[in-house]
């Protein structure tokens, strides 16, 4: 029967939040291999690391980035809010204003924005028109000024709805601002070796040993081939040699005789 392959003890890594949430532990997740940790993503809510409850809608992605010992680094990837909060803030008789704006930060970080305003009665269309472009003024400046861990921090506290509702009460009171939504464009990438590409690795390194084995050894029998062939072409001459020699001498004794 085969042997059956042993199977590598699992161990619990614990998923460390970005410098901007305090690097606290946020959760654990098993593996038998450092690098199956890397590029997983986890989702908590913002209540969780800030302990307020008004915040409890809103759940934070995070992706492993680094991994050193049992403690799994995370990056923040973008974030959403839970879709009974959206159902409850969009009521009839109400105009919701939406927008989607992709902005760089201080940094050079891009990042994709999807917030929403609300009004307590239905406006016209361009009135809606005008409060949109107001968020997409705010969030710009706020990127432009901010590198991504300040604009993260901005829009989670609520600084971009504070600022639209100052600025979009010339044209209608607005109720509330919500960013629904964001979405880091640039993830960071996480180079993760599979097993195959090892284990195919490994096999074009001993393929190629072997054919540069193979290669010294035709190379060593030529050189031997070459060598036996010189030898015996000397032998050969040496005896021609020896033998004339030796008829010369028997002429030589011969001829003696005879006189």
């Amino acid at each position: 029967m085969a042997e059956r392959k042993k199977r590598k003890q699992k161990i619990w890594y614990s998923l460390i939040a970005p410098s901007m949430f305090g690097k606290v532990k946020i959760a654990e997740t098993p593996a038998d291999d450092p690098e199956k940790v890397m590029g997983r993503t986890v989702e908590v809510s913002l209540q969780e690391l800030t302990g307020d409850f008004a915040k409890a809608h809103i759940k934070l992605i995070f992706k492993v980035i680094d991994v050193k010992g049992l403690e799994a680094h995370t990056a923040f990837i973008g974030h959403t809010t839970t879709t009974d909060y959206v159902k409850r803030m969009a009521r009839r008789h109400k105009s919701k204003i939406d927008g989607v704006f992709d902005v760089t930060t201080k940094d050079g970080k891009r990042i994709r924005v999807k917030p929403s305003a609300y009004t307590s009665k239905r406006i016209q269309t361009s009135q809606k028109r005008a409060i949109r472009a107001v968020m997409k003024q705010v969030i710009e400046t706020l990127a432009q000024n901010n590198t991504l861990d300040e604009f993260v921090k901005a829009m989670l506290d609520g600084e971009i709805g504070r600022q639209t509702y100052k600025l979009s009460k010339t044209i209608y009171p607005v109720k509330r601002v919500e960013v629904h939504k964001s979405e880091l464009l640039e993830v960071p990438k996480v180079e993760v070796k599979k097993e195959e590409e090892e284990e195919k690795i490994e096999e074009e390194a001993v393929e190629e040993t072997k054919e540069e084995v193979a290669e010294e050894t035709a190379e060593e029998k030529k050189e031997e081939e070459v060598t036996e062939e010189k030898t015996g072409e000397e032998e050969a001459k040496e005896e021609k040699e020896e033998s004339s020699e030796e008829k010369g001498e028997e002429e030589e004794e011969t001829e003696e005789k005879s006189e």
